[in-house]
């Protein structure tokens, strides 16, 4: 519409000469953005971007749509027509306006209100939501449904969780094979790394060739996750490529990631990243070139428009018998022929890349890095986790208050829930990653600000914005998954982790009352609910308490670590203190516990009851994993 509308002078003379025309940038201000799609959902049964909506001068909507055409084509009418009728109606039908804004109004009020259950929290809940689940993943290409096809990373976190849970291993093949069948797809960027936002198809094979920050942060945790399930090298390595790219694309100087990079370069979407046949024999040779075509499938017709997205259809097993060469021969002949075009293309026209720097995408990639680290041992992985919480806190915090949006040297916006809950999950995760006390104080502050700013004191969870925040229309309260999750979901996380890493009861009775209020909907609509059901596990199973005693930077400490590190466990709580120290304050679980003649000794707290201290791998796996 930028293009086809706003910039065509007789359009916008004539939006200029009908209404205020304001362009909201809806990274920076999701609560507008949340607000008024909401509205626009309620007018047309759909919603997505771009968004067009119709207000009142003191910003009531009345009527709205999304993609509006500049003339009539596809069933939909051309935006001026558009622009006359509404007008027309405003000017010449208020009381059909008022009577619109009204019911609008009314609800969107009560989509801000929910009831606490008075039903008991049931573990069955969760296998009946992931078996719903279950019904819509495509068994032949992976992903939920058909095409366009995203990522939906929360709804296969919870998979792994059943399957750690249950042992049923359906879950677990339903997410290897979708993370396979992505990351061998198009969606995929086999030179470069990092996903794109989605595939236009339900093969995975033609992407929408932007890349998101949050899309990247989100499926390099869940590919850790799986490779910590799995141990197979496969994961690991897209979890690796795609933190490389971040590292490499995304990544300000200072600190901090930025947000997108663009679909298009040369006025063209997806001219940076396909290839022609011409192009790669040209680099690569003949033979070598014969060999990469043959695997990522280049041919002279092409996959995408006359162009080729590279995706391997063969194995390198298969690769190899077809050329009668040995695996590892073709494996390494591959990975020379992708730093070659890798190079090549670096040489073209760029994407464009939006560099704004947002605190709650930002904290999603930091706990991606984090957790990278934990998993894989990395020290560069750790290194960009506290660079970025250090930029963060130097720009993009205020008085103690966090703000939303960093561009060009200045910071603005008050920070919303997904800010805070995001940077804060962001935080306990960097805490258990380095067991730096002041990276749990600062998730602390954090917290306390939520409660004291965003909490609902007749009603129970967060609102979207703070009570300080400019008044709009409606005070919403965000619950549902969208491309992140939602901000009370991990708010709900952070309560929990908080409530076993600092005894708080408050914080966990406000968890539970958060529970509670969206058990119901949770039921209801698991997909919209993915995040907060992993939640609702953590709680359930009640995390296993790990409390190490020793110094964290002693070789034992370090090894045993990376050893906890290496299983999957998503319902743990993870300290270590040095019994030297004399600052450090044990839990009261532990009250009279010691270090065992000075060895590395660890004590496994579950349910209220502890462990005897074990100072061997062997004895503290079985503690783990029963």
């Amino acid at each position: 519409m930028e293009h086809e509308s706003f910039e065509n002078e007789e359009i916008a003379a004539l939006m200029n000469d009908l209404f205020v025309n304001i362009k909201v940038d809806r990274e920076e201000r999701p609560d507008v953005d949340e607000i008024y799609m909401n509205a626009v959902q309620m007018l047309t049964g759909r919603g997505g971007w771009p968004m067009t909506v119709f207000l009142t001068p003191d910003g009531k909507p009345f009527y709205g749509g999304t993609y509006f055409p500049p003339v009539d084509r596809h069933n939909l009418p051309g935006f001026p027509k558009i622009l006359t009728a509404v007008a027309h109606a405003y000017k010449e039908r208020p009381q059909d306006v008022e009577k619109a804004t009204s019911q609008i109004l009314e609800n969107l009020d009560k989509m801000t209100h929910r009831q606490e259950t008075a039903r008991p929290l049931r573990v069955e809940t969760l296998a009946n939501a992931a078996a719903g689940l279950a019904q819509h993943v495509d068994q032949t290409h992976g992903g939920l449904g058909g095409a366009p096809k995203f990522p939906n990373s929360m709804v296969f976190a919870l998979f792994l969780r059943q399957h750690q849970a249950t042992g049923n291993d359906l879950y677990l093949q339903m997410t290897t094979h979708t993370l396979r069948k992505m990351a061998e797809g198009g969606v995929y960027d086999h030179l470069g790394g990092g996903f794109h936002r989605y595939s236009v198809d339900e093969r995975w094979l033609v992407p929408h060739f932007e890349k998101m920050l949050y899309d990247n942060a989100l499926l390099t945790r869940l590919y850790l996750e799986t490779y910590q399930t799995t141990q197979d090298p496969f994961f690991r390595q897209v979890a690796e490529e795609i933190l490389a790219y971040v590292e490499r694309e995304m990544l300000h100087p200072g600190g901090g990631f930025y947000s997108t990079q663009d679909a298009d370069s040369e006025g063209q979407e997806g001219k940076f990243f396909v290839w022609s046949r011409d192009e790669v024999m040209g680099v690569l040779g003949d033979e070598g070139g014969e060999i990469f075509c043959r695997y990522y499938d280049v041919t002279d017709v092409g996959n995408f428009e006359h162009e080729n997205i590279l995706h391997p259809t063969l194995t390198l097993a298969q690769l190899a018998k077809l050329f009668r060469r040995d695996e590892e021969e073709v494996a390494r002949q591959i990975a020379e022929a992708k730093q070659k075009l890798f190079v090549v293309r670096e040489g073209r026209v760029k994407p464009g890349r939006d560099d704004k720097i947002l605190t709650s995408w930002n904290g999603l990639m930091l706990s991606a890095f984090a957790e990278a680290y934990k998993v894989l041992g990395n020290p560069r992985y750790v290194e960009v986790a506290r660079q970025t919480a250090d930029f963060l806190f130097a720009n993009l915090c205020r008085d103690g208050r966090l703000l939303r949006s960093f561009k060009d040297g200045q910071a603005k916006f008050n920070a919303y829930l997904d800010d805070y809950a995001f940077f804060t999950a962001a935080l306990i995760d960097l805490y258990e990653a380095t067991f730096e006390r002041s990276y749990l104080d600062r998730a602390i502050e954090f917290t306390e600000i939520l409660l004291t700013r965003f909490w609902d004191e007749k009603e129970g969870g967060f609102f979207f914005a703070s009570s300080d925040h400019e008044k709009l229309i409606t005070r919403s309260k965000s619950a549902f998954d969208g491309s992140i999750p939602s901000g009370n979901s991990v708010a709900v996380f952070n309560l929990l982790r908080l409530s076993y890493l600092t005894e708080s009861q408050n914080y966990l009775t406000k968890a539970e009352q958060m529970l509670r209020l969206f058990y119901d909907a949770m039921e209801q609509n698991p997909f919209g609910f993915s995040n907060m059901l992993c939640a609702l596990d953590f709680h359930l199973a009640r995390p296993k308490e790990i409390v190490l005693l020793g110094d964290k930077e002693a070789p034992a400490a370090k090894e045993m670590l990376a050893r906890i590190h290496g299983l999957f466990l998503p319902n743990k709580s993870l300290a270590c203190y040095d019994p030297h120290d004399s600052s450090a304050t044990l839990p009261t679980l532990l009250a009279g516990r010691t270090q065992i003649e000075e060895s590395l000794t660890v004590y496994v707290c579950h349910n209220f009851t502890c462990s005897l201290p074990v100072t061997e791998w062997g004895a503290l796996k079985e503690l783990l994993e029963t």
